[in-house]
């Protein structure tokens, strides 16, 4: 007789944390006013997904040259922040993360959440999709 054990992939335990330091890296470039370095923390590649503003943008290249033109100088990039972040691994090599986002500018603080997919690549953890929505302006 055969007995057949079937089990989720374990996750490696620091996956959350690894995925947490993408944001933290990604955070601190955009502080840094550096949107190349910002761009790290998503998958080089033509299948990397941004969707926001009504839009689906397609591509790593387009999704810097979004960021680039978006926020152009220091003042329309402000500070950002991440917060409430919530890490689900799907699997030992996928992942939804959940969480705020928030811009203090000089003259706004525009805000709202996000939904990104990351997967695990030979160079680390990457986002591979985003939708990112703004709340109204106040």
């Amino acid at each position: 007789m055969a007995t057949l054990v079937c089990a989720a992939p374990e996750e490696p335990p620091n996956s959350v944390a690894e995925i947490q330091s993408v944001l933290t890296g990604q955070q601190d470039a955009w502080n840094r006013g550096n949107t190349d370095a910002f761009m790290k923390g998503y998958a080089r590649s033509a299948s990397t997904v941004f969707v926001s503003e009504d839009e689906v943008r397609r591509g790593w290249e387009t999704v810097r040259d979004r960021y680039r033109v978006k926020y152009s100088d220091r003042a329309k990039m402000g500070t950002l922040s991440f917060s409430e972040i919530e890490v689900t691994m799907l699997s030992s090599d996928a992942a939804v993360v959940l969480g705020r986002w928030k811009l203090k500018r000089a003259k706004d603080e525009p805000h709202g959440r996000f939904t990104l997919i990351f997967k695990r690549l030979p160079e680390g953890w990457r986002i591979v999709h985003d939708h990112t929505s703004a709340a109204p302006p106040q």
